[in-house]
């Protein structure tokens, strides 16, 4: 097929009008989370923390599930770059139903299971109530999570990511509303803020499905479920989920390491770990136009728009992660204060910073790669290298706790570890598979 080049700034703004709506929407999710905190916490400790071991369990089902967009989005997006619409919405509908199923399923297992997932905590019967409280009802809301994980890649494959920073937006301002109205309105407490964000979540559900069913009005799409495209979209999501599983087990590896040096230091990784996780999101932005815009391209057969892209959103994401480290870098000294107001935790925690400032370049072009190979839907690939990336860094961190280092020396090693070792370990093996065509030829 004859190549639909973009010249270079029609190639930027495409990134832009893509990565910066997504951006957006990456952020609203976790202002979810710290919206409830902030309204639970003026019922007082026992609310709060039961909110705390509540979201706990909710997150690590939640991002165990982001497969659904992940897998959704590069099967809708090249369908549509081969310039069938309506194929391209049927799959993404399909991935929709797929997540009804999952979500009803982990709903009901959940509400059953959540005294046991509470009791694991061993905290106090105040907080334990509090959190298994919050928990039973949230799970009714999963399956709404869940659809509008699909739902995001329906329309991010279709090169769509202002609506869902829109429904976002509606999303958490209804929460808001909700929440206050239910909590202190009508005197629920925590029960209040759980049911207030289920009905945003919901209400975020019944946006979507108009969104969706005027595209499927459109195109020409069903709106019923299709056996081929839910097994399509499982079997390329189960390959994800394990990617996802590989990157939980390097977590709490690394979390139960930090918790074995001692108190000061799991709370310093902690500080480092979130100031990681905010400057993903605006990575994440990066990945999530990459993985929208190969898949198009690859539907559309033009290779060497292909490597466009990719060269264009690896140096984005190179050149986004010198910024980003020379900020971490020159505020460095007084994070750990902010976080904590303690001089001494500021002191620990500086160098640590220091190691991840220098790593940003590489965690861009990570997070960009990963975008890359899901848009291209090799997803097999990605589930392998997760597996291999552990192969250096658990030995890695096994050391780290066999030496009993603790301290700032402590702090420092955990971070190279995995600011060093982990991500240039991811850095090897995604770089290893887009040096040659051999990942544009997955089949979709």
């Amino acid at each position: 097929m004859a190549s639909t080049a973009s010249p270079s700034p029609a190639l930027n703004r495409e990134i832009l009008r893509l990565a910066v709506p997504a951006l957006g929407a990456l952020v609203a999710e976790p202002a979810f989370l710290i919206l409830d905190s902030v309204m639970v916490g003026h019922l007082g400790a026992s609310p709060l923390a039961g909110l705390g071991i509540a979201g706990a369990v909710l997150q690590t089902i939640v991002g165990l599930m982001i497969f659904l967009a992940y897998s959704t989005t590069p099967a809708v997006a090249r369908r549509f770059g081969a310039g069938q619409p309506g194929d391209a919405v049927s799959v993404g509908i399909d991935g929709m139903w797929l997540a009804l199923g999952l979500g009803a399923v982990l709903a009901a297992a959940g509400a059953l299971a959540s005294p046991a997932l509470i009791a694991a905590f061993g905290a106090s019967d105040a907080v334990s109530t509090e959190a298994q409280t919050y928990l039973t009802i949230s799970m009714w809301g999963l399956p709404a999570m869940l659809i509008v994980f699909a739902a995001t890649g329906l329309l991010r494959g279709m090169q769509d990511t202002m609506t869902p920073l829109w429904i976002a937006g509606f999303g958490f301002g209804a929460n808001a509303l909700l929440n206050w109205l239910f909590i202190y309105g009508l005197g629920w407490g925590i029960a209040g803020s759980a049911f207030g964000t289920v009905a945003a979540q919901w209400g975020m559900v019944a946006a979507y499905v108009v969104v969706i069913r005027r595209l499927a009005l459109r195109h020409g799409a069903s709106m019923k479920a299709q056996r081929g495209g839910i097994r399509g979209t499982a079997r390329s999501g189960g390959w994800l989920f394990l990617r996802t599983v590989s990157l939980r087990v390097a977590l709490l590896a690394t979390v139960a390491v930090a918790t074995g040096i001692g108190t000061h230091e799991l709370a310093g990784w902690q500080i480092a770990f979130t100031i990681f996780s905010t400057a993903a999101f605006a990575l994440d932005a990066l990945a999530i136009a990459a993985q929208a815009m190969i898949g198009k391209s690859l539907g559309s057969g033009d290779l060497a728009q292909v490597h466009r892209i990719l060269r264009r959103t690896v140096a984005w994401g190179a050149w986004f992660g010198v910024i980003v480290g020379a900020a971490i870098a020159a505020l460095s000294g007084v994070i750990g204060v902010v976080f904590t107001g303690d001089a001494a935790i500021g002191a620990l925690v500086q160098p640590a910073f220091l190691v991840l400032a220098v790593a940003q370049p590489v965690a861009g072009i990570v997070f960009v790669l990963d975008g890359v190979l899901m848009g291209a839907n090799d997803a097999r690939y990605l589930a392998i290298a997760g597996l291999l990336n552990l192969v250096p860094f658990l030995p890695v961190l096994w050391i780290i706790a066999a030496t009993g280092v603790d301290g700032t020396a402590g702090l420092v090693w955990l971070a190279v570890a995995f600011f060093g070792v982990y991500l240039l370990a991811r850095l090897g093996t995604l770089g290893w598979r887009v040096r040659t065509d051999a990942w544009t030829k997955v089949a979709a």
